[in-house]
């Protein structure tokens, strides 16, 4: 009698699994979805999850469906369709209480494909810039905080890929071009770990090409933001052997001596 019980709830079971999708509620399909979520099938997750909006277009289930296939797609690394998905979302419930979430995913979708400071930068841009409007315009979203932390990581890998090139430039004996690059990370990236260096380098191309005055200055704001790293003991030794001092007047309307005047002495003008 037990037997023949479980066999008729296996049988249920295996009819209740093959009934179209077609037959069931949007509850039925999104909760199937979810149950493909969490067995780690995100793929497949993400596809049901978009029958719900598919069949039931006007249901609130469809509504919860959309940003859910973003972040299932998400899950999957699919993020050119995570990215449509959270898209959707935002252009069809912009002042929805998931709209932060949906932003959030847009930008997860470029923030998560972030490669090697050697790749094309062009996803870190695009990361940046929706990770600023998750935190510009939703500030007190559950989000804000991830997307801050994001953010900075972000322009750190951005400054890394200018180090990488500098040192590069440098250690071939282009000094202009290597300057070039270390000046971006100490003017456009000056909070990120890269800053340091980035200054130890000035004095090292600085010097390579004579020019003293440079690579003091460069010393003197590497000794007062960071007196404390190797950085500015590698960089002090490289001066004081060449009979220099790590400190500069800060006279003149050279780059470098504007950020010394901006940062030592508080001149903004």
């Amino acid at each position: 009698m037990m037997l023949a019980g479980i066999v008729v709830l296996s049988a249920c079971a295996q009819a209740k699994k093959d009934t179209p999708l077609e037959q069931r509620s949007a509850e039925q399909i999104f909760k199937m979805a979810e149950a493909q979520l969490a067995n780690r099938k995100s793929a497949n997750a993400a596809k049901t999850f978009t029958e719900v909006e598919r069949l039931y277009p006007y249901s609130e289930w469809a509504k919860r469906a959309i940003v859910m296939s973003a972040f299932a797609y998400e899950k999957a690394k699919k993020y050119d369709l995570a990215r449509a998905a959270a898209q959707r979302y935002l252009d069809f419930y912009p002042a929805d209480e998931d709209a932060a979430y949906a932003q959030y995913l847009v930008a997860l979708s470029y923030y998560d494909q972030i490669d090697s400071v050697d790749r094309d930068q062009g996803n870190t841009f695009q990361a940046l810039q929706a990770l600023r409007i998750v935190i510009e315009r939703y500030p007190d979203s559950r989000y804000a905080e991830s997307a801050k932390l994001k953010f900075d990581l972000a322009i750190d890998h951005l400054a890394g890929k200018e180090m990488q090139v500098g040192r590069y430039y440098l250690k071939r004996g282009f000094y202009t071009a290597a300057i070039n690059r270390f000046r971006v990370v100490v003017e456009q990236y000056q909070t990120t770990t890269h800053t340091p260096e980035a200054l130890y380098r000035l004095i090292e191309a600085y010097l390579s090409l004579g020019l003293t005055d440079e690579a003091q200055t460069a010393g003197a704001i590497l000794g007062h933001n960071f007196r404390g790293s190797v950085w500015y003991k590698d960089g002090y030794a490289l001066l004081t052997g060449k009979g220099l001092e790590a400190k500069s007047r800060g006279k003149g309307n050279g780059w470098l001596a504007k950020v010394y005047r901006r940062v030592i002495k508080g001149e903004w003008l």
